[in-house]
């Protein structure tokens, strides 16, 4: 049971007043370091390290390299989202509840970058990508909780599209600043990026206030590990809500996970790098331009599911163009679409799973394990998508695939109630 005093139920109450401009611009500016230090080494750094150390002559052998390391981190990904969303529910620090965690996650998060550019072996590649990735986890798991805690329900569209843009953006600005700065990006590319998180984490930490929970009744090991277990049936909801965001989570990362090697392979494009730049960039655009308006509008008609539902057939849409006209003018047409679908997504879903939550004293743990249906298919789909590439002889089955899983999340939201 939690103690119920005058203090903790402010902590726990539905927040109302809205957020200033100022609070989501500290917001954006921590999400846009995050993104460039974690997706600028899954999108270029990773994969050339990883094909530096190994010097495979076949392709598919660095791919499933690189899908092996992502997902033993992933696994990691599985323990840290909700552990740190249940212990920051519970800490009682002077310097309030999400606050400890956000600035230890991006401690670890930016030291093991660092440290990844030194390693010259397979493992030591492995053990401080996991490393990194539990930093990452520790840090983001914290951070979002803070849109349930600060963020009233008519806001939380358009902040959540602070997420997304910055994710965008990111990965641009990333890819854009190593290639541009490094003749080797993943050895000048990770102290860089190690540095910008920790960098634009720190507005966020400074200047936005994070409520104080009193001291509370001792938790036990066993209401611990029992809090981890959401009954879909008692919470239909959030079950439905969950296994949308996987499935479409795992359609958009089978659509991208192995977009260069498409380029290289697939379409058998000059300068895959480059166009990988372009198509990025084309992404990034509707990304950014779905994210922060359609996040706003869905707050100002109150609907949250036909958004989610349009934005996840849109990616299975694209994901089909790729399937079957495997053409780079068709690239960029699908690029789009899959950035306007991914974007809305991303916004709006965010929104969505706070609405759903079963308790508002067990917000980060509960938001921790939706977070799990992010960070998990982004770390199994190169191998994975490696594997079947390698089993049907081409890159039609993976984009099939990925259709599958995006139409079959968006329709995973149709029987949601609670939730307009």
């Amino acid at each position: 049971m939690t103690t119920t005093t005058p203090a903790t139920t402010a902590v726990f109450a539905e927040p109302s007043k809205a957020v200033t401009g100022g609070w989501i611009a500290a917001f954006a500016t921590a999400w846009l370091g995050i993104w460039m230090a974690q997706l600028t080494p899954v999108q270029l750094l990773l994969p050339l390290q990883i094909e530096a150390q190994l010097k495979a002559s076949y392709w598919v052998d660095n791919v499933v390299a690189f899908g092996i390391i992502s997902g033993i981190a992933g696994l990691c990904a599985l323990v840290a989202y909700p552990l740190t969303g249940a212990l920051s529910d519970r800490t009682t620090s002077r310097f309030g509840r999400r606050r400890p965690w956000i600035a230890a996650g991006a401690v670890l998060f930016a030291a093991s970058l660092a440290l990844l550019g030194l390693q010259t072996t397979m493992v030591g590649i492995g053990v401080f990508w996991a490393l990194a990735l539990t930093g990452f986890c520790v840090l983001t798991a914290a951070l979002t909780a803070t849109i349930s805690d600060q963020v009233p329900v008519n806001q939380r569209g358009f902040v959540s599209g602070w997420i997304s843009a910055p994710q965008a953006v990111g990965t641009i600005l990333g890819l854009v600043l190593v290639t541009a700065l490094f003749v080797s990006p993943y050895l000048g590319g990770y102290p860089v990026i190690a540095a910008i998180v920790v960098v634009f984490v720190i507005p966020f930490l400074v200047f936005v206030p994070d409520a104080v929970l009193p001291k509370a009744e001792k938790l036990t090991m066993r209401s611990f590990v029992d809090g981890f277990w959401i009954s879909p049936k008692q919470y239909p909801d959030f079950g439905w809500t969950l296994l949308s965001r996987i499935l479409v989570n795992f359609g958009n990362a089978f659509g991208t996970a192995l977009l260069l090697q498409f380029l290289q392979y697939g379409l058998e494009v000059p300068d895959a790098e480059d166009v990988l730049i372009y198509l990025v960039l084309v992404y990034m655009v509707f990304v950014i331009l779905a994210s922060l308006f359609l996040g706003k509008l869905s707050d100002r008609l109150g609907r949250r599911r036909v958004f989610v539902f349009v934005a996840a057939a849109l990616q299975g849409v694209a994901a089909l163009m790729l399937a079957f006209v495997p053409d780079l003018g068709v690239a960029f047409v699908a690029a789009g679409l899959l950035g306007l679908g991914y974007g809305c997504f991303l916004s709006v879903d965010q929104a969505l799973a706070t609405q759903v939550l079963p308790d508002p004293h067990t917000r980060g743990k509960d938001l921790g394990i939706m977070n799990i249906a992010t960070a998990v298919p982004q770390a199994m789909a190169p191998l994975l998508g490696a594997l079947i590439v390698a089993a049907l002889a081409g890159f039609t089955g993976l984009f099939v695939l990925a259709a599958a899983a995006a139409i079959l999340g968006a329709l995973a939201v149709l029987p949601i109630r609670s939730v307009r």
